[in-house]
Protein backbone atom coordinates (compact mmCIF):
# COMPACT_ATOMS: atom_id res chain seq x y z
CA UNK A 1 0.00 0.00 0.00
CA UNK A 2 1.48 3.09 -1.10
CA UNK A 3 0.77 6.83 0.84
CA UNK A 4 1.92 9.56 -0.33
CA UNK A 5 2.11 13.30 -0.45
CA UNK A 6 1.21 15.80 -3.68
CA UNK A 7 1.70 19.52 -3.89
CA UNK A 8 -0.96 19.73 -6.97
CA UNK A 9 -4.16 19.91 -8.79
CA UNK A 10 -6.12 17.31 -7.06
CA UNK A 11 -8.61 17.34 -9.86
CA UNK A 12 -6.14 16.26 -12.64
CA UNK A 13 -5.57 12.76 -10.22
CA UNK A 14 -6.29 9.80 -12.55
CA UNK A 15 -7.57 7.04 -10.24
CA UNK A 16 -10.39 5.85 -8.83
CA UNK A 17 -11.72 8.60 -6.44
CA UNK A 18 -10.98 12.44 -5.67
CA UNK A 19 -12.24 13.21 -2.03
CA UNK A 20 -14.13 16.47 -2.11
CA UNK A 21 -14.12 19.04 0.79
CA UNK A 22 -17.68 19.46 0.14
CA UNK A 23 -20.46 22.07 2.08
CA UNK A 24 -23.34 19.82 3.45
CA UNK A 25 -25.43 21.08 0.69
CA UNK A 26 -23.23 19.46 -1.90
CA UNK A 27 -23.75 22.01 -4.82
CA UNK A 28 -20.63 23.80 -4.96
CA UNK A 29 -18.59 26.50 -3.17
CA UNK A 30 -15.17 27.58 -3.04
CA UNK A 31 -12.01 26.22 -2.74
CA UNK A 32 -11.47 22.77 -3.69
CA UNK A 33 -14.96 22.04 -3.96
CA UNK A 34 -15.20 24.69 -6.73
CA UNK A 35 -12.52 23.59 -8.47
CA UNK A 36 -13.76 19.90 -8.75
CA UNK A 37 -17.43 21.09 -9.53
CA UNK A 38 -15.62 23.14 -12.58
CA UNK A 39 -13.64 20.39 -13.85
CA UNK A 40 -16.08 17.68 -13.66
CA UNK A 41 -18.75 19.70 -15.29
CA UNK A 42 -22.14 20.52 -14.35
CA UNK A 43 -23.36 16.14 -14.47
CA UNK A 44 -21.53 16.66 -10.84
CA UNK A 45 -23.99 19.32 -9.54
CA UNK A 46 -27.15 17.47 -11.66
CA UNK A 47 -25.67 14.30 -9.48
CA UNK A 48 -25.50 15.79 -6.01
CA UNK A 49 -28.85 17.38 -6.69
CA UNK A 50 -30.09 13.74 -7.11
CA UNK A 51 -28.39 12.98 -3.90
CA UNK A 52 -31.72 12.59 -1.41
CA UNK A 53 -31.54 15.74 1.53
CA UNK A 54 -31.61 14.37 5.31
CA UNK A 55 -32.95 17.77 6.35
CA UNK A 56 -33.84 21.07 4.06
CA UNK A 57 -30.35 21.84 2.24
CA UNK A 58 -28.52 19.07 3.91
CA UNK A 59 -27.16 15.98 1.87
CA UNK A 60 -23.94 15.31 3.44
CA UNK A 61 -23.49 16.40 7.19
CA UNK A 62 -20.42 16.97 8.90
CA UNK A 63 -18.17 13.64 9.23
CA UNK A 64 -20.19 11.96 6.31
CA UNK A 65 -19.77 11.25 3.09
CA UNK A 66 -21.58 10.77 -0.28
CA UNK A 67 -19.88 9.24 -4.09
CA UNK A 68 -21.04 10.28 -7.39
CA UNK A 69 -19.56 9.57 -10.42
CA UNK A 70 -16.60 11.69 -11.70
CA UNK A 71 -17.97 12.64 -14.92
CA UNK A 72 -15.28 15.61 -16.61
CA UNK A 73 -12.82 14.30 -14.15
CA UNK A 74 -9.65 12.11 -14.66
CA UNK A 75 -11.10 10.30 -11.53
CA UNK A 76 -14.03 7.79 -11.88
CA UNK A 77 -15.86 8.81 -8.52
CA UNK A 78 -15.99 11.72 -6.30
CA UNK A 79 -16.37 10.97 -2.52
CA UNK A 80 -17.50 14.53 -1.31
CA UNK A 81 -17.33 14.87 2.50
CA UNK A 82 -18.25 18.42 4.39
CA UNK A 83 -15.91 18.67 7.13
CA UNK A 84 -15.81 20.96 10.27
CA UNK A 85 -15.61 24.59 10.79
CA UNK A 86 -12.70 25.61 13.04
CA UNK A 87 -14.27 26.63 16.30
CA UNK A 88 -11.05 26.96 18.62
CA UNK A 89 -10.99 23.07 19.46
CA UNK A 90 -13.74 22.96 21.85
CA UNK A 91 -16.71 21.80 19.09
CA UNK A 92 -15.55 18.24 18.18
CA UNK A 93 -13.99 19.95 15.70
CA UNK A 94 -11.13 16.62 15.43
CA UNK A 95 -13.36 13.74 15.60
CA UNK A 96 -15.48 15.26 13.21
CA UNK A 97 -12.76 15.49 11.19
CA UNK A 98 -11.62 12.27 11.68
CA UNK A 99 -15.10 11.27 10.79
CA UNK A 100 -14.59 12.64 7.17
CA UNK A 101 -11.62 10.41 6.34
CA UNK A 102 -13.04 7.32 8.15
CA UNK A 103 -16.34 8.00 6.09
CA UNK A 104 -14.20 8.02 3.12
CA UNK A 105 -12.51 5.41 3.07
CA UNK A 106 -14.83 3.56 3.98
CA UNK A 107 -17.18 4.33 1.08
CA UNK A 108 -13.97 3.57 -1.21
CA UNK A 109 -13.65 0.44 0.63
CA UNK A 110 -17.35 -0.35 -0.06
CA UNK A 111 -16.84 0.48 -4.22
CA UNK A 112 -14.18 -2.08 -4.40
CA UNK A 113 -11.47 1.19 -5.10
CA UNK A 114 -8.21 0.67 -5.46
CA UNK A 115 -6.62 4.47 -5.45
CA UNK A 116 -7.53 7.77 -3.45
CA UNK A 117 -7.28 11.05 -3.41
CA UNK A 118 -7.56 13.55 -0.21
CA UNK A 119 -7.60 17.24 -0.08
CA UNK A 120 -6.50 19.02 2.59
CA UNK A 121 -10.34 19.11 4.48
CA UNK A 122 -11.00 22.14 6.07
CA UNK A 123 -7.80 23.64 6.21
CA UNK A 124 -9.17 26.51 3.73
CA UNK A 125 -11.78 28.64 4.56
CA UNK A 126 -12.92 26.41 7.80
CA UNK A 127 -9.52 27.52 9.18
CA UNK A 128 -9.12 23.85 10.63
CA UNK A 129 -4.90 24.31 11.78
CA UNK A 130 -2.80 22.42 9.10
CA UNK A 131 -0.83 20.85 11.50
CA UNK A 132 -3.48 19.24 13.00
CA UNK A 133 -5.16 18.21 10.68
CA UNK A 134 -2.39 16.49 8.58
CA UNK A 135 -1.78 14.44 11.77
CA UNK A 136 -5.58 13.35 12.14
CA UNK A 137 -5.75 12.32 7.93
CA UNK A 138 -2.85 10.58 8.38
CA UNK A 139 -3.44 8.50 11.59
CA UNK A 140 -6.97 8.25 10.61
CA UNK A 141 -6.36 6.94 6.79
CA UNK A 142 -3.22 4.55 8.32
CA UNK A 143 -6.28 3.19 11.01
CA UNK A 144 -8.27 2.25 8.15
CA UNK A 145 -5.73 0.78 6.25
CA UNK A 146 -4.74 -1.52 9.16
CA UNK A 147 -7.25 -4.19 8.35
CA UNK A 148 -8.47 -5.85 5.04
CA UNK A 149 -8.96 -3.27 2.06
CA UNK A 150 -8.65 -2.67 -1.52
CA UNK A 151 -6.86 0.17 -1.56
CA UNK A 152 -3.39 -0.11 -2.33
CA UNK A 153 -2.78 4.22 -3.26
CA UNK A 154 -3.64 6.96 -1.01
CA UNK A 155 -2.92 10.40 -2.19
CA UNK A 156 -3.06 13.41 0.33
CA UNK A 157 -3.19 16.75 -1.71
CA UNK A 158 -1.38 19.55 -0.92
CA UNK A 159 -2.80 23.38 -1.99
CA UNK A 160 0.35 24.80 -0.81
CA UNK A 161 3.91 24.37 0.29
CA UNK A 162 3.25 24.73 4.00
CA UNK A 163 0.21 22.10 3.81
CA UNK A 164 2.74 19.88 2.13
CA UNK A 165 5.34 19.66 4.22
CA UNK A 166 2.63 19.33 7.45
CA UNK A 167 1.24 16.11 5.14
CA UNK A 168 5.19 15.21 4.78
CA UNK A 169 6.06 14.87 8.15
CA UNK A 170 2.48 13.56 9.32
CA UNK A 171 3.27 10.45 6.92
CA UNK A 172 6.78 10.14 8.07
CA UNK A 173 5.54 10.00 11.52
CA UNK A 174 4.60 6.41 12.82
CA UNK A 175 3.22 6.95 16.27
Amino acid sequence: MMLRVEHGDITAFAGDAIVNAANEGMLGGGGVDGAIHRAAGPQLRNACAEVEEVRPGVRCPTGQARITGGFGLAARHVIHTAGPVWRGGGANEADLLAACYRAAMVLAMEHELRSIAFPAISCGAYRFPADYAATIAVQTVRACLAGPTSIEEVVFFAFDAEMRDNLERAVAARS
